[in-house]
């Protein structure tokens, strides 16, 4: 699979789901065959994974709120990861 291009927008599958697990104290990202467990930082990316914004935002926003650059490798490699997975996809 190649990594997504700057430009692309990034979206939850429809069947995955970004919640909050009150019992464990974290976020996850639901999908009918299980979850995965989030740190902060990737449930913050994929709250910005809304179908509008393209993974080029996502990184201005990260790198504004933070006051970091050069991020975009690491947000392309998790959504890349949860991409090939087929938990995040590309197109509005």
């Amino acid at each position: 699979m190649n990594p997504a291009p700057a430009a692309a927008v990034p979206r939850l599958h429809p069947k995955a789901r970004l919640q909050r697990d009150e019992v464990r104290g974290r976020d996850v990202l639901l999908y009918p065959e299980g979850l995965v467990t989030l740190n902060p930082t990737g449930a913050e990316i994929l709250g910005l994974c809304d179908g509008v914004r393209s993974v080029a935002d996502i990184v201005a926003a990260l790198e504004q709120r933070y006051g970091a650059s050069g991020l975009e490798q690491d947000v392309m490699s998790f959504l890349d990861g949860l991409g090939a997975k087929g938990l995040v996809i590309y197109g509005r």
